[in-house]
């Protein structure tokens, strides 16, 4: 089979625009959830107006993907880390649904959640939300990509989350199948962490193996999705050698497709990885299997952001914006394993 070259959509065209914060009134203040010490020169009052002299007491993290394995851990462990702070963690419950969000991003902007931590569905969609935050005088964070409409972002490292494990998917395929075989990738290709990642780990492994038929690209972000597609391919494709999932997620629902299909669990000429860190393919790594690699993040790392950005854009801080760091992790890291179970925990 002749390899299909198979276009990936470019970055978002998203560039991000500092933040810059007016001066608050002290009701203002006080209706969003924050407070500011009183004072008797004009001087200092203006100071108690403005971000630096914000005290926040509620976060609100919305978080989507509910299905995702990550999202009881980052509600824990980022509630964990609020309250270090004295601020209570909100949730929003959007079970997927973009429609959902907005009402539910719409009702705490409504309310003045003194910050809305938000991983947008529909990034175009939530632009006028946010900016209708910052208008009210709250703080936004964007989650997992970048609005022109925020106070900062949470990224991880997307581009090179997926760059690292198409290299070592690539690496192996040259050593283990001679540089031939097939390979589909589970991407995202609706968002701009979804675009980065794929992009990231599809460039990455074409420029390597370039001998390996690329045989799908397949959107699936879930368990349940991955495993659904990862069926269908090997309908046709039964001697499917490689899987990447632009999720953990993703990639083992195809892992579990493959074993269903008859895969021994250390067949030699297999190799599934995935991108994020989640507990059941890091077992799965740990343990030998053919799941071999994720491009992984620390859960603890994440929760800290939720609660640090937001902090820092109330304390005046003029670029809060972090990249949460990313490690591949492979078999016989072990150590590094059992570090990101026990957070996972």
């Amino acid at each position: 089979m002749t390899r299909r070259p198979l276009p990936v959509p470019p970055a978002s065209r998203r560039q991000f625009l500092a933040w810059s914060a007016g001066t608050l009134t002290a009701t203002g203040l006080v209706a969003t959830g924050c407070s500011a010490p009183e004072s008797g020169s004009d001087s200092a009052k203006a100071a108690d107006a403005s971000p630096s002299a914000r005290t926040l007491t509620q976060i609100g993290l919305d978080y989507p993907f509910t299905q995702l394995p990550l999202y009881t851990t980052l509600v824990k462990l980022s509630t964990a880390a609020a309250k270090k702070h004295d601020v209570e963690l909100l949730t929003t419950s959007d079970a997927s649904n973009p429609d959902t969000q907005a009402s539910n991003l719409t009702t705490w902007v409504t309310r003045k959640t003194p910050a809305i931590v938000s991983f947008p569905m529909v990034f175009e969609a939530a632009e006028s939300i946010a900016k209708s935050a910052l208008d009210a005088g709250l703080i936004w964070v964007t989650y997992g990509g970048t609005l022109e409409n925020q106070s900062a972002d949470i990224r991880f490292s997307f581009r090179e989350s997926g760059t690292l494990l198409g290299e070592a998917a690539a690496k192996w395929a040259d050593e283990k199948l001679n540089g031939k075989g097939k390979i589909a990738f589970l991407v995202d290709n609706t968002i701009e962490l979804g675009r980065e990642r794929t992009k990231g780990m599809v460039d990455a492994f074409t420029k390597l193996a370039p001998g390996v038929d690329v045989v799908a690209q397949e959107q699936a972000i879930d368990p349940d999705t991955g495993l659904s597609k990862t069926n269908a391919l090997l309908a046709k494709h039964p001697d499917l050698n490689i899987v990447l999932g632009i999720t953990d997620a993703a990639a083992y629902g195809g892992y579990k497709a493959l074993q269903q299909a008859g895969r021994k669990k250390d067949d030699r000429k297999t190799f599934v990885g995935g991108q994020d860190g989640s507990a059941p393919s890091l077992l799965a790594i740990k343990q030998g299997t053919f799941y071999r690699a994720s491009s992984a993040l620390a859960p603890q790392d994440i929760a800290d952001a939720i609660v640090d950005v937001p902090l820092a854009v109330a304390a005046g801080k003029a670029d809060a914006s972090v990249q949460v760091p990313v490690k591949l992790i492979r078999s016989g890291d072990t150590a590094q394993i059992d570090a990101l179970l026990a957070q996972n925990g």
